[in-house]
């Protein structure tokens, strides 16, 4: 199996190459991943939902130019690029709750109106290119989701994941989670 068929390889690489961007917030994207997934361990989520904290922004890292996007005014959608490109290799336990995420965002703002002002600017600013609060009937039918209630939590440490300077576990030990909970390929040796 090459590297980029291991799919702990390959995540590794992503954040290896991109995970130094920044796009405004006092952190780049290794480190908010990181922070992320340590709060939601420390909150005592399982290994699936610190996997989703860890990997919940790769669609910014796989996609060409996501800082540009957004000064751009465009909403890079990433939640549903690194989901479906995680889907390959992870189940819905990981999968769903990134695919979430932004939603959950939307959600909070409808049913917490002061969660709006505790986002970033960052936040703020993405938050109208990714439709603003939920109105009612959105809502209703986030909260019927299977994964509503992991997505909110996902959301509420991806939100406290922008502390400049913190000190986290390195990516190895999130990726020892990873392997525990994923699908991963069994190389297949070539009859003779």
């Amino acid at each position: 199996m090459t590297a980029l068929q291991d799919p702990l390889k390959t995540i590794t690489l992503i954040f290896d190459t991109s995970g130094t961007l920044r796009y405004g917030e006092h952190v780049n994207q290794m480190e908010h991943a990181l922070q992320c997934a340590l709060l939601a361990q420390l909150a005592g989520a399982n290994d699936e939902l610190v996997v989703a904290a860890l990997l919940h922004d790769v669609g910014h890292l796989l996609h060409r130019d996501a800082r540009g996007a957004l000064l751009a005014g465009v909403d890079d959608v990433h939640e549903n690029l690194g989901a479906k490109y995680l889907a390959k290799w992870f189940g819905p336990a990981v999968c769903q709750p990134i695919a979430l995420h932004v939603q959950a965002k939307r959600f909070l703002c409808l049913r917490e109106p002061a969660y709006h002002d505790l986002l970033s600017p960052v936040s703020q600013r993405s938050l109208a290119l990714q439709g603003g609060p939920m109105s009612e009937a959105q809502a209703l039918e986030f909260e019927s989701s299977e994964h509503a209630a992991a997505a909110v939590m996902l959301r509420r440490w991806d939100d406290e994941a922008k502390v400049a300077g913190l000190t986290t576990p390195p990516l190895a030990h999130f990726m020892a989670m990873a392997e525990k909970c994923g699908q991963m390929p069994v190389a297949v040796s070539s009859p003779n």
